[in-house]
Order: C-alpha cells, then sequence, then structure tokens
C-alpha cells in the first residue's frame, strides 16, 4: 500500500471509445505495467487479429474478454502519481455490463469521461455521464481520445469539447470544473508526456489533471457500515464475512450487527490481503470473524455495523429514480429487482410522488400516472424481503442502487429517506 492518499478513479465512456486503451497506457507509464508485459500483450494482441489492443489486455485480463474484445468485469488496477495511490475501477461500457458499471461507479470518487474525437458523444456516453452524476462522482476529466485519428485536428478537439459540454449541462455537472484533454491512448500523446503534434493545446497531461484533482476526505467519521459480498467457513478460524469497509472503521474487540440478519457479536479477527490488521477503514477489502457467528445466520447483502448504530432496515423508503431504458411505462405495483451495494431484493414501486424535470431538477408533475424512459422521479419504494439501506445524504455509499429487470439496467437512482421496520 502506498502512503500516499488514495482515490478511486472511475473510467467511463461508450463501448471501443479506448477506455480499456487508456488504462493500460496510464498504467505502463506509472510504471506499473513493465514494459516486458506489454511486449508480451502485443504479440498476443497480434496473433489473435487484435494489433493495437496490448495496453486494453493490461485490464481485459479474462480470456473471455480477450476473445470478444470487450470488458466485461471491473478489473481493479493500481497505480501511483506524484500526488495520489489510484485505484481504478474501469466501468464497462456495453448495455449488459451496465449493473457492473452502477457498482462501479457508486465506489469512486472522480472519474475520468472518454470520448472518442472521431466518434463524438454517443449513446452511452450520456447515460454514463447521467449515471455518474446521480450517483454522486464529483469531479469529471474528459479525455478526448483518439485524437492521432482526426490528424490532431485542433477544430475537431473544440468541436466535441462544445458537444459534451452541452450533455453536462443538461444532467447539471459543473462543467466549470472539468478539464478537457486531447489526448491519443494509443500513442500516448497528453497522457504523461506533453504531446509534441498538438502545440495549440496548452493545458494539463491527463496525468497532470489527475494530480491537480482535489483530495478526498475518506468518510471515516460516519458509523460503519460493511456490506457483505460473501461467507466463508475457513478452518481453524471458522466463519468469515467478507467485504468492503464503505464507511467508518473497524476495530478488533468492537460489537457489531449484522443488518437485517440481526445477529452481532465482537469482531474476534481482522484479515486482509492475507495479514491480520487491528482496523480496517474505508475502501479496504477485508475477511473478518465475529465470536458466536455461524455461516448460516448471515448472508451476501447484509451490512454489518455498529451495534449500537445498526444499519437501518426499510420497510418503505422513498427515492429519487432516472429511467434510462423501459419497453413501456412504469406504474405503481411493478416490481423489479433493486441492487443496493450487494444486495439484490425483488422491491415494489408502492407510489410514484413527483415526476422531475431531468435536465433542472424542478418538479414537473405531482402523482403521475406512470413514467417512461427518460424520466427522472420520486417514488415510494417497499421492498418484499428485508433491505439495509441508507438515506445518500447521510451515508451516500449505501444510498444508490440499480434496478434490473428483463435482463437489462432500466433504471438508477438513490435513497432520499428510510422508513424503518
Amino acid at each position: 500500500m502506498s502512503d500516499k492518499p488514495h482515490q478511486n478513479l472511475a473510467i467511463i465512456g461508450h463501448v471501443d471509445h479506448g477506455k480499456s486503451t487508456l488504462v493500460g497506457r496510464l498504467l505502463f507509464e506509472t510504471g506499473s505495467v513493465p514494459e516486458h508485459v506489454i511486449e508480451q500483450y502485443r504479440e498476443e494482441a497480434e496473433e489473435k487479429g487484435k494489433g493495437g489492443f496490448e495496453f486494453a489486455y493490461v485490464m481485459d485480463n479474462l480470456a473471455e474478454e480477450r476473445e470478444r474484445g470487450v470488458t466485461i468485469d471491473i478489473a481493479h488496477q493500481e497505480f501511483d502519481t506524484d500526488e495520489y495511490f489510484f485505484t481504478i475501477v474501469d466501468c464497462p461500457g456495453h448495455r449488459d455490463f451496465v449493473k457492473n458499471m452502477i457498482t462501479g461507479a457508486s465506489q469512486a470518487d472522480n472519474a475520468v469521461l472518454v470520448v472518442a474525437a472521431d466518434d463524438g458523444v454517443a449513446p452511452q456516453t450520456r447515460e454514463h455521464v447521467f449515471l455518474a452524476r446521480t450517483l454522486g462522482i464529483n469531479e469529471l476529466i474528459i479525455g478526448v481520445n483518439k485524437m492521432d485519428i482526426v490528424d490532431y485536428s485542433e477544430d475537431t478537439f473544440k468541436e466535441v469539447t462544445e458537444e459534451v459540454k452541452q450533455l453536462l449541462k443538461q444532467v447539471r455537472f459543473g462543467t466549470e470544473d472539468a478539464s478537457f484533454i486531447p489526448i491519443s491512448a494509443f500513442e500516448g500523446d497528453n497522457v504523461a508526456e506533453k504531446s509534441g503534434n498538438m502545440d495549440w493545446f496548452d493545458g494539463p497531461t491527463l496525468l497532470e489533471a489527475l494530480n491537480n484533482l482535489p483530495e478526498t476526505e475518506p468518510p471515516t467519521d460516519a458509523p460503519l457500515r460493511l456490506p457483505i459480498q460473501d461467507v466463508y467457513t475457513i478452518s481453524g478460524i471458522g466463519t468469515v464475512p467478507v467485504g468492503r469497509v464503505e464507511t467508518g472503521v473497524m476495530n478488533v474487540g468492537d460489537n457489531v450487527s449484522f443488518q437485517p440478519s440481526d445477529v452481532g457479536g465482537e469482531v474476534k479477527t481482522i484479515e486482509m490481503h492475507h495479514e491480520e490488521v487491528p482496523e480496517a477503514g474505508p475502501g479496504d477489502n477485508v475477511g473478518f470473524n465475529v465470536r458466536g457467528i455461524g455461516k448460516d445466520d448471515i448472508r451476501r447483502g447484509d451490512v454489518c455495523g455498529p451495534a449500537d448504530d445498526p444499519p437501518s432496515v426499510a420497510e418503505t423508503f422513498q427515492a429519487q429514480v432516472v429511467v434510462m431504458q423501459h419497453p413501456s411505462v412504469i406504474t405503481a405495483g411493478y416490481t423489479p429487482v433493486f441492487h443496493a451495494h450487494t444486495a439484490q431484493v425483488a422491491c415494489t414501486i408502492e407510489s410514484i410522488d413527483q415526476k422531475l424535470d431531468p435536465a433542472s431538477g424542478e418538479v414537473a408533475e405531482e402523482n403521475p400516472d406512470f413514467i417512461k424512459s427518460g424520466d427522472a422521479a420520486v417514488v415510494t419504494v417497499r421492498p418484499q424481503k428485508p433491505l439495509s439501506i441508507e438515506p445518500s445524504s447521510e451515508i451516500p455509499e449505501l444510498g444508490s442502487f440499480a434496478i434490473r429487470d428483463m435482463g437489462q439496467t432500466i433504471a438508477a437512482g438513490k435513497v432520499l429517506s428510510v422508513n424503518e421496520r
């Protein structure tokens, strides 16, 4: 681990706009991936008839992804700059992986939006920007990629920049905070080194822009919230729940409570990267053992918190949602699956309370009969099974969710208030 402050960085944007290549290039330029590995990937890419994909292979190290040339899972990669220790959350651009994108983006502090110079704003560019905004990403760095394909044209760069600015305005993302950088991830222009091909650009390189990001305050003063990803039985230790600390700090000796399973006990050991540690904080992936808890007492989707300030369990909750795609209309009584942190629970939309103007966020209509694709709304939701979830104003890390149905993500949202059971 590095002693520099840590940032989670999402790489978002339309499929084939060069996200994976950019990440591979960043890792290579910061010395996180040695030259000989890139060489090896280059040979492999050429054998598969995918010449030019060698940087992308750094990220797409699942064999299936290489064959398809598409990013599927969220790969976690780490690199150091002068200022920060970054974990990259590479968010897949393909529609069927938008759920990963949501779980990915909700973990990121800031994002790099990759837009190809020869293609401009594409459908998923819109969707990702909208999601990034809904899920609370603060700063955007826009990499206008593939400048080598458009002969490093300043006019093209300006056109794409203007197009993206319009898009950011539509979703009320502050464009004054956004930095636009013309890059070629493939050639390495303006990634780590100033490009000799674009003398007309006097702004920072991508790495400089990353170094200039504001430092994020880790949510250590919030109460402990640790969503459970898996529960293992390990011989000699016993039951070991595994998950990522979203907020707060867990110490050995703490009394904790798991909700909604409603069991608890004392933390005996905490392990991180196969070493025992006395405490764990936000962003740490840990396994831990709690006295008296058996494998069948808790499950994936539970949230662990302090016994004296346990995670809230919703009888109902009110949320703001954005419908991205739905073949017809959504009315009260609709029951899709909500994906919140590590939980997946069928929930009924009991009422549609307000329809919002997605461009301004103002109330457009009270108690509408239905909502459809493109609409934003405030709804009241009743989980069909107990679900631990928090208002996003109090614990944003546990306040966002995706709604899935028919094998696709149809909406994303954040929790406004929880009516506890």
